[in-house]
């Protein structure tokens, strides 16, 4: 007969199951992290790119009108409606001359 009254026994695997479940909740919360982590580095890559490619059809389309390339980054800025956030992006820009393609390169600043 059983007393309800009397203590129960303790179950033996009650500190293995807890154990368990942190290590599965570990596990779970940092394959979401690295899962965030990769997003964002992705993400980073595309704007880059997306900035790489404003660039350099803002290059070309300024040749292509006015027969010359830009004299400078700023120009640009001023004529062809390049915008980026300088805050995020340095951009290396030396003409090469009238008629030739200048030398671009764009990096990402880090958060330091």
């Amino acid at each position: 007969m059983n007393n309800r009254f009397s203590k129960k026994k303790k179950d033996r695997f009650g500190h293995r199951n807890l154990w368990i479940s942190l290590i599965l909740f570990a596990f779970v919360f940092g394959a979401v992290l690295s899962g965030i982590a990769s997003v964002s580095r992705k993400t980073d890559d595309e704007a880059q790119k997306t900035l790489e490619q404003a660039v350099m059809r803002g290059i070309t389309y300024c040749y292509a009108m006015e027969g010359s390339y830009p004299e400078s980054l700023s120009y640009l800025k001023e004529h062809y409606g390049l915008f980026y956030n300088e805050d995020d992006y340095f951009i290396d820009y030396h003409p090469m001359g009238a008629n030739m393609m200048p030398d671009v390169t764009i990096i990402k600043k880090t958060d330091d």
